[in-house]
Parts: C-alpha cells; structure tokens; sequence
C-alpha cells in the first residue's frame, strides 16, 4: 500500500498555501460567499472587481473540498453532447453554452496573465476519441454540428489519430481550444490576492444556520458568531445539495492517478487533453511538472470502510484501461485519490436564485468542466444583482 496516496495529488504537491483565522465575532459584509474552492475563489474575485465588500467562508481550510481532487481539465465540451443538448433546449441555447464555455476559458487565461497568478495554467487542444466504431458514427455527428457552430474543431480519422498522437481508436474530434490548471493552487492565489485588496476570509468555521427570509440574511456559526449581509452567494458544491429540496444533481465517486515524472510519451499529448465516449468516459492530460494524469472509472457507490481497497482497484483499472488506448506506455502510479462530483441531467449547471430560498444565489457548476461553469459565474451573479440581462441565466435557472 503507497501511504503517500491517501490524500490528492494536488495537496501533496502544493502543501497548505495559506491559511487563515476561524471566525470569532460578528461581521456585517454586503456579499457573504460560503465555500473557499476554486468556484468560491473565482467568484469571489469577481464580486471584489464589481465593487462588493466580501466575506468568504468555509468549514474546511480554503481548496481541502472537491478542489483538490479535481484533475482541472478545462473544456468548453459538457457532458452531454452538443447535438443532444440542441434536442432538449433547442440548437441556438445549446451552441451558446459551448461558445461560452470557449469564451470562458480565454477569460481565465486573461485574468491568470493580468493578475501574474503561477498556477500552471497552460492553454491546449482537446481529443475527444470514438472508443469503438458504433461511438464513432454519433460523434462524427456531434462533430458536424460543433463545425457549423465555427466551435474551431476538425475531424481526425483512426489513422490521424495514431501517427499525431499514438493513440489507438476509431475517429476523433479535435478542437482548438482547451486548457489545464493546478486549480487548488489558482484558487489559494486569487484568494489571497483579493484578503491583500480587503476580502474577509475565514476557515474552519462550521456554520449551524442560516436565516434566509429577512430583508438583512444571517449566518450562525457553531461557535455562537454570527455574519450580517445583504445576500449569501453558495459556491459550496455538492454538499449543497443537501439543502434543496429540488434535486439538481446526482452525485458519484470519481478516481484519478497521476504518473511518476517524465514517463515517455507521444511529444503532442504534452499540449492536449484527451477523453473518450465510453460511459463512464476516460479522460487523461499532462501536468506541469511532467507527470500523466489518468482518471475516471466513476461510481455511485462509496463505502469509507472499503474506501482505500476501492481506489487501488480503481487505480488499476484506469492503468488498464490506459493500455487499450494509449498501448506500450509504461505508466508508473506515484498518486491515486478519489473525490465526490455530480451531474445534471442536461450537463449545465445552476447557478442564479433558488425559489426555494430568499436572498440567496447559488453557483453549482456540477459535471466534467465545473470550473468552466464558474468562470462563467463571475459575470453571470454581478450581473443578476445589478439586474443586468445575462442571456445564460435562463439556461442555468432553476426549476427548469
């Protein structure tokens, strides 16, 4: 048994960046933003940028949730294809959501270079594989209409594939643009940035309740403090769900490992992500400190008493599984973890106000490029309090 693998690549790596005081008495704030991951982060920013005093607040130490154990792929894709998407909310609304996904992943490249954040972001191509040839004739439709949408892609056949990338399937959809980032990272240093321009931030402080109904929101922690705001933003993930009644959401248990360092690899998977069709999909990308990421293998189940057995079969499965598409690569584990996710059952997110709640946003970016659905978030919540029209807000709404 590797001990070293317990915990994510990405805490490993990193260590705790920064940490920051429990709350310990009353605060008033006009934003008060619940959870200290990369959406919190990236929200939170925004929220500074559009002139908001913001407090942010977190039970755990900033990034300890789901964004250490994300493998920070960013794509424009979601989960559900875009030629299935056009059937359940019409062609125009589905290629605008990948074009904002496209847009948005521009947008952090531009806020990574303004504010001189080291967080490895690299700006890269994406492969989405036909794992077999039945795949192969439904993605090659998606692929028709991403080109009529000018999404920047293009066709790659079976043999295409394996002289540029080494890798063995049956037809591929190559788009231009994509992205990778040590995301626990990036959200520590945006964090930390906006505490510098006067962010409150607060962790290991455990909220009891919240009181959602008053014209002044209150939070209550368990320490007996409290936080008076004029609106609560809740960038708290899955575990949010639990406070809805709607089921936005079904939640599994996702695996990733990571190589040893410089394993010998096809030169052009250094600047692509790649995915595949198979249900659960695979999806594999290059780090920053020359290392192959490999994950996937996603359950509904997760018994904690089983939990390390689970993830070394996982583990395992992913590195066969490695074999069939990328075949001779020495792929030497040095990392394995898992993490909860969810996923709706259009692949969008939600994010604007919950009927269910008064005074109150919510940024669930659920899926395999959550953290795109956040970038897009920081226009998305300053331009629903400033009552700004934002054509994704209806998309993202609730009860849809």
């Amino acid at each position: 048994m590797r001990l070293r693998t317990f915990e994510s690549f990405w805490l490993l790596k990193n260590g705790l960046l920064y940490s920051y005081p429990s709350l310990q008495t009353a605060v008033t704030t006009e934003i008060a933003v619940i959870g200290g991951g990369i959406t919190g982060a990236l929200v939170s920013h925004a929220l500074m940028d559009a002139g908001y005093k913001v407090t942010l607040i977190d039970k755990r130490d900033i990034g300890q949730g789901s964004t250490s154990a994300t493998t920070s792929m960013l794509q424009y894709e979601i989960d559900v294809p875009l030629y299935q998407l056009a059937e359940m909310i019409g062609e125009q609304n589905a290629a605008l959501c990948y074009r904002s996904g496209n847009e948005a992943i521009n947008q952090l490249e531009q806020t990574v270079a303004k504010e001189k954040i080291d967080c490895g972001f690299q700006k890269k191509k994406s492969l989405y594989i036909s794992h077999n040839k039945k795949a192969a004739q439904w993605l090659r439709k998606e692929f028709d209409i991403r080109n009529k949408y000018q999404l920047g892609v293009q066709w790659l056949s079976t043999e295409e594939v394996k002289d540029q990338y080494g890798i063995h399937c049956f037809g591929a959809i190559l788009s231009n643009t994509a992205a990778s980032v040590d995301a626990y990272k990036l959200a520590h240093e945006l964090i930390r940035l906006n505490v510098k321009r006067g962010m409150g931030v607060f962790d290991q402080t455990d909220i009891s309740s919240f009181d959602l109904e008053s014209e002044q929101p209150l939070i209550h922690t368990k320490d007996g403090h409290t936080v008076s705001c004029n609106k609560i933003v809740f960038c708290s993930g899955f575990e949010t769900t639990e406070m809805l009644k709607e089921k936005v959401a079904d939640l599994f248990y996702t695996y990733a490992s990571v190589s040893e360092q410089d394993i010998p690899l096809n030169k052009n998977l250094a600047d692509t992500l790649v995915w595949d069709t198979e249900d659960p999909y695979i999806y594999m990308r290059t780090t920053d400190d020359g290392r192959l990421l490999i994950g996937g293998e996603d359950s509904s189940n997760n018994i904690s008493l089983f939990q390390q057995r689970t993830k070394e079969k996982k583990a395992k499965k992913l590195a066969d599984k490695l074999q069939t598409i990328l075949p001779g690569v020495h792929f030497i584990e040095d990392f394995s973890w898992g993490g909860t996710f969810g996923t709706t059952k259009d692949g969008l997110p939600y994010i604007g106000y919950s009927p269910e709640y008064k005074n109150a946003l919510f940024v669930l970016g659920f899926g395999g490029n959550g953290i795109t659905f956040s970038i897009q978030a920081m226009d998305i919540i300053p331009d629903i309090l400033a009552g700004t029209e934002n054509k994704l807000t209806e998309l993202y709404r609730f009860g849809r």
